[in-house]
């Protein structure tokens, strides 16, 4: 029954990614998932969530109560897999998303990365925006992650209050200033003493994840770790 059932999602998902990577294009081997073997070895990983005080976990330092952090692989303008967020991203392939999550997890897992978190927080769109996109792509990345770890992903618990302008051409200065205050914990007595994994896209100044874990200011015993699919290059 399990082997029918993962023979019926793997057809399913050559659906979506019509057994080719998204990354060079080549056709994929039977046993391989919207990624080749190939680019798979190559993703520029960013391997921080084996280094203490790593310098996305620095980013965080003094403003938020952070126990860790990391960023799975390098995002590089005209670099190959920038293909792999702009198509979950904009288009439309949320199921990749997903995957991407679940690749992530699992060599993240291995490292002991999520021992003690209790819950998963995706960083939530305006609902605007995610009407006119139609999902949000980091509960997509969530899902995935929950998937492989095991721990509960909690869509609804911070609120986005206020569509902000995109960040991707503005300066460090002006994202910060774009998205203060942006963000409400929705029921903050439910997080008490708990430990929150804040999940987001793409790392680039931190000022949306730090805003968003600014919604849970005030919470008794809350701690902090953030993970992100990928991490921008000045």
């Amino acid at each position: 029954m399990k082997s029918t059932m993962r023979n019926y999602l793997k057809t399913l998902s050559h659906l979506f990614f019509p057994c080719h990577c998204v990354v060079c294009g080549t056709p994929l081997a039977e046993s391989e998932e919207a990624i080749c073997t190939r680019c798979n070895m190559n993703m520029p990983r960013t391997d921080y969530h084996k280094i203490k005080d790593n310098l996305v976990e620095r980013m965080f330092w003094g403003k938020i109560p952070l126990e860790r952090a990391t960023s799975y692989f390098f995002y590089r303008k005209g670099g190959d897999f920038r293909r792999v967020l702009h198509r979950f991203k904009y288009g439309g392939q949320k199921e990749l998303g997903e995957i991407m999550g679940r690749f992530m997890a699992a060599e993240l897992q291995s490292e002991n990365f999520f021992v003690g978190i209790d819950v998963i927080v995706p960083v939530p769109l305006h609902s605007c925006k995610q009407k006119a996109r139609g999902y949000n792509q980091s509960e997509w990345i969530a899902r995935g992650i929950s998937r492989v770890s095991g721990i509960p992903v909690d869509a609804s618990a911070v609120i986005r209050e206020r569509n902000t302008e995109t960040q991707t051409h503005k300066s460090a200065y002006m994202r910060w200033e774009n998205v203060g205050g942006v963000f409400r914990l929705h029921h903050p007595e439910a997080f008490v003493g708990r430990h929150v994994l804040i999940v987001d896209d793409v790392l680039t100044t931190g000022s949306t994840t730090t805003a968003c874990a600014d919604a849970f200011r005030g919470v008794e015993g809350i701690r902090i770790s953030i993970l992100t699919l990928a991490k921008a290059e000045a």
